[in-house]
């Protein structure tokens, strides 16, 4: 039976934290946190579990409340100038089982108030990792092709982060996927609205987002010898 997950209580929630992001507030609304964005957001990844299953046997949707696929609400503000707490956003990644051997790609799903999405891909790879895919793309340009340029990802999805200005070293500026091979990141998605997400189409928007971005995913696992 269809159901919804999260509701108009879970956007207010996130947006008074951005105007409040202190310990204090957060201490005063930790229950808030907890019934309107974690408590859903974890039921959300467990109904997750099988339909990520049909996509792919490798990929993992865990509903641990810690050291799953949800992020912490806290921000690591070690080395960062903004030093507020907390995050105003929930995300949660569905990592690639081999994701603590190396560098994987993942689906992964935002909730912002004005701001969700979902998608997937590899976000801010290491520099070997950044060669072996182009190096990839290289050798199997149709392959990719197939999976980024047919009228239904075009259609859905759009390529996330910056690219270099001009080719990488070593890589022909006339390669027919030169822009590509240009990216600093592999990842895409699509965007959908508030009103979705507070209703029962969220599970099955999510689902198919995931289904259409499945090529990009399998094609960025076979680059890294990681089985999709």
């Amino acid at each position: 039976m269809a159901k919804s997950y999260f509701s108009k209580h879970t956007f207010a929630f996130l947006r008074a934290l951005a105007r409040n992001n202190n310990r204090e507030w957060f201490k005063d609304h930790g229950a808030d946190y907890e019934r309107h964005v974690r408590e859903p957001f974890l039921d959300l990844i467990a109904d997750l579990q099988a339909p990520l299953a049909k996509i792919s046997s490798h990929l993992r949707a865990d509903p641990r409340k810690t050291g799953g696929s949800l992020f912490r609400i806290h921000r690591d503000t070690r080395f960062a100038n903004d030093k507020t707490p907390y995050k105003a956003w929930a995300g949660a990644r569905f990592f690639h089982e081999r994701r603590r051997e190396i560098e994987a790609p993942s689906f992964y799903l935002h909730i912002a108030p004005k701001d969700c999405f979902a998608g997937g891909g590899i976000w801010h790879p290491e520099p070997p990792t950044l060669k072996r895919i182009r190096d990839f793309l290289i050798d199997n340009p149709a392959a990719w092709k197939r999976a980024t340029q047919s009228k239904a990802f075009r259609e859905h999805f759009s390529f996330w982060g910056d690219s270099l200005s001009r080719p990488p070293r070593g890589y022909d500026a006339q390669h027919e996927l030169i822009e590509d091979l240009k990216r600093r990141n592999f990842a895409a998605g699509a965007e959908f609205g508030e009103a979705v997400a507070c209703s029962d189409q969220l599970l099955p928007t999510v689902v198919a987002t995931f289904k259409r971005l499945a090529p990009m995913i399998d094609y960025l696992c076979a680059a890294l010898d990681l089985e999709f």
